[in-house]
């Protein structure tokens, strides 16, 4: 008699992540703390009242098929600065797709600061990644979100792939910021057109949504002067897209400009390791 050989599948990486803080003492304290398979959350010690979460990817990249969820909530009168231990890294998907889906809270008088360090996507790399946040009336949210097409300084380059982001920002309810990025097929000509990229592999958006995106707009713009890219600030809203010839090329630009929506501060610690 013969037996068939059982079906394998290949292994694939999972997570779940959540963090919820409250205000306690005039600082923000930890009020629920969750995480599950390859999601890992980390809470380097502070010297203000803010708290500092640093998101792991203990996979060590994601393929297709992975996924990772990560939820935060900031109650009222806290603040969190988001962060990543390294680079996410995108890797050949031989089949399916990476999903990675993120959901913030940001309670009254509270601030977020969602600020990953690059995602580097691989030739081949298949990620959909979403990014939905719901604000009070009197939050604020600062996000950055960096993708390089490859590492150019090792040789290496997305030439075909898939990549879709889609980002919703609400206040109080009402949607004020929705964007759907898609990268698709031959992604290297495509972000080799002077509409899309001009050629460029390294580009990032920028947002912040509070009371100081007017005066912050002033202290932006003088910053971006001779590079690829620009600001704009509508009411309590100011977007920032910048395009670059490298990773180390972006981030000289990046860097100044996040510490300028942060008042002076610099970008967190783990960026410089």
């Amino acid at each position: 008699m013969m037996i068939a050989a059982a079906s394998t599948r290949p292994q694939r990486a999972q997570g779940r992540g959540h963090l919820a803080a409250k205000a306690l003492d005039g600082r923000t304290r930890l009020a629920e703390f969750f995480q599950e398979g390859a999601a890992k959350i980390r809470l380097p010690d502070t010297f203000d009242n803010s708290m500092e979460a640093v998101i792991i990817n203990t996979a060590g990249g994601l393929t297709g098929g992975d996924r990772m969820d990560w939820s935060f909530v900031a109650a009222p009168a806290t603040r969190i600065d988001l962060t990543t231990q390294a680079c996410e890294k995108i890797y050949k998907a031989s089949a399916g797709t990476a999903q990675v889906s993120t959901t913030i809270k940001v309670g009254a008088g509270a601030r977020v600061d969602w600020l990953p360090q690059e995602t580097i996507l691989f030739d081949r790399a298949s990620l959909a990644r979403t990014l939905d946040v719901d604000l009070d009336e009197t939050a604020e949210f600062l996000a950055v979100e960096a993708i390089l097409l490859g590492r150019k300084a090792m040789g290496e380059a997305m030439v075909t792939g898939l990549f879709r982001d889609r980002w919703r920002i609400r206040r109080a309810g009402r949607l004020i910021h929705a964007e759907d990025l898609r990268l698709e097929g031959d992604v290297a000509k495509l972000t080799a057109r002077n509409a899309v990229l001009g050629g460029q592999v390294a580009f990032v958006t920028v947002l912040y949504a509070g009371p100081s995106a007017e005066r912050y707009l002033g202290k932006v713009r003088p910053l971006l002067d001779g590079h690829m890219g620009g600001v704009s600030q509508w009411r309590d809203k100011l977007v920032v897209r910048l395009a670059a010839a490298d990773g180390f090329a972006l981030r000289k630009i990046l860097i100044p400009v996040i510490s300028a929506l942060r008042n002076g501060s610099p970008v967190p610690k783990v960026w410089n390791l």
